[in-house]
């Protein structure tokens, strides 16, 4: 189920609010119970048997988490209950999204192993990522171990950040499963919010997205140097828009019922070099990699340059493959390794003039995004030729008609990719405008109604992370 879809909006998000906040308002326990059963039954919406995949991930992470706790309570190595969650999670993980594409490169260096027809559950990335932060951050003391299996599962299965995060660590929201309290200010924010992601995916993302299909849809040879800039300028749009609207949404829908998630993203767009862009940018997932990856494994703190690469390259390379069996993927994580490490150790963007570090920045994530969205590498190579002239040509009369088309909505993701928006809230909030709030509640009001046109209306309405 899609928050930008009509069942979500008008069925199942105002009959849960009612339900939650009506008759079980006072009731902490049961309202849990019933977010649980919920988020079961939105996910079941659109994976009726793989949720089945998911309520055996909470049972098992459930039993590993009392493990570990036993073993802590008893002055015992926890090593064993851990080792045992992180194989059975990334085994889960491997089988769904890893094994068909390991068997084809097995069949292609010359085995002939049967490839079984494997789907991918929906989001399986992002639930299992956040079973695993459980068992770990209970081993780590960063939240205490839940006797019952409903609040794991809430946890775990919460429909907000269920299938395409942000990615929300345990010791995030440990407390706030029992502890958290409703208000009139959280309530109204989080519809705020919630509006705002709405309308970065349904009024920019969806809108660019169409014209990125075309240009990446179109094969060799027949894509111009200018129509492939502007697919992938559309492109790097449309994931923004798609994702941070996500998470904005996300956000948003935990407000109202009382959790408070972190931030995920922070205008990645105005950065001025690859590391300031990764911290702006799916901050969950990087924070993730950070804790539980980069600093187990000593961080830049390891006393050689060689062992930091050493540390920044395995970081870098599970990036590329949690995002999918494809080795344009593991190609965009090796990328980033690579400008990371020339960034550090050789001054890449140091003493430049803060307007071409912000330009480079902005051209290698372009390009980078080029190679992410691509369906092969081969493609990708093709797609940068194009990109670089060798393609149909400079100029298309395609170009001039998308660029008529939307000129208004790249304007639109151009403007909203800087912090204009709350400088501007902020400003008329020193200035005391008295018609500031009610230009705001206008101004969402409009977002909301426009959007909720467009998906009536039926129009292209894709969720890129989904696949993840």
């Amino acid at each position: 189920m899609l928050f930008s879809s009509s069942v979500f909006l008008f069925l199942f998000l105002p009959l849960v609010l009612l339900l939650y906040y009506l008759p079980l308002r006072r009731w902490r326990q049961g309202q849990n119970v019933f977010l649980l059963l919920a988020s079961l039954g939105f996910y079941a919406w659109g994976e009726p048997w793989f949720v089945l995949v998911m309520i055996a991930s909470i049972l098992a992470n459930y039993g590993f988490g009392l493990w570990v706790d036993f073993c802590k309570r008893k002055g015992r190595s926890c090593a064993l209950p851990v080792a045992a969650a992180v194989a059975a999670n990334l085994g889960v993980l491997f089988v769904f999204k890893y094994l068909t594409f390991t068997l084809g490169i097995l069949n292609s260096l010359g085995a002939h192993l049967v490839i079984p027809g494997i789907e991918l559950p929906i989001g399986i990335s992002f639930f299992t990522f956040q079973a695993l932060s459980y068992v770990l951050d209970v081993h780590r003391g960063r939240g205490q171990v839940q006797k019952s299996p409903l609040k794991v599962g809430l946890y775990i299965s919460f429909f907000p950040q269920l299938i395409a995060g942000p990615i929300v660590k345990y010791e995030t929201v440990a407390q706030q499963i029992d502890g958290r309290q409703e208000s009139w200010a959280d309530f109204s924010a989080g519809c705020a919010r919630f509006i705002a992601g709405l309308g970065k995916k349904v009024l920019i993302a969806n809108q660019v997205a169409v014209v990125a299909d075309r240009a990446f849809g179109m094969g060799a040879g027949e894509l111009s140097a200018s129509f492939a800039w502007l697919g992938s300028i559309c492109y790097t749009l449309q994931i923004y828009y798609d994702f941070s609207g996500y998470s904005d949404m996300a956000i948003g829908l935990g407000r109202m019922f009382g959790f408070h998630f972190l931030e995920n993203f922070n205008y990645p767009y105005i950065s001025r070099s690859v590391t300031e862009f990764w911290r702006r940018w799916h901050i969950s997932l990087s924070t993730c990699f950070r804790d539980y990856v980069y600093f187990p494994l000593g961080g830049s703190r390891v006393g050689s340059k060689a062992k930091h690469i050493r540390n920044l390259f395995l970081v870098w390379l599970l990036t590329g493959i949690w995002h999918g069996a494809n080795w344009t993927f593991l190609a965009w994580g090796l990328f980033y390794f690579a400008l990371l490490v020339l960034e550090k150790y050789a001054g890449l963007g140091r003493g430049w003039p803060a307007w071409l570090q912000w330009l480079f920045t902005l051209l290698v994530v372009n390009l980078a995004w080029m190679l992410f969205r691509a369906d092969s590498l081969g493609a990708a190579w093709q797609y940068l030729l194009a990109m670089l002239g060798l393609g149909a040509g400079g100029w298309s009369d395609l170009t001039a008609l998308y660029l008529r088309e939307n000129w208004a909505v790249l304007l639109a993701g151009a403007a909203f990719a800087a912090p204009l928006a709350p400088r501007l809230r902020d400003y008329l909030a020193r200035r005391d405008w008295p018609l500031a709030d009610l230009l705001y509640a206008a101004g969402a009001a409009a977002v909301l109604l426009v959007s909720a046109a467009f998906i009536i209306k039926g129009t292209y309405n894709p969720f890129i992370y989904f696949n993840f």
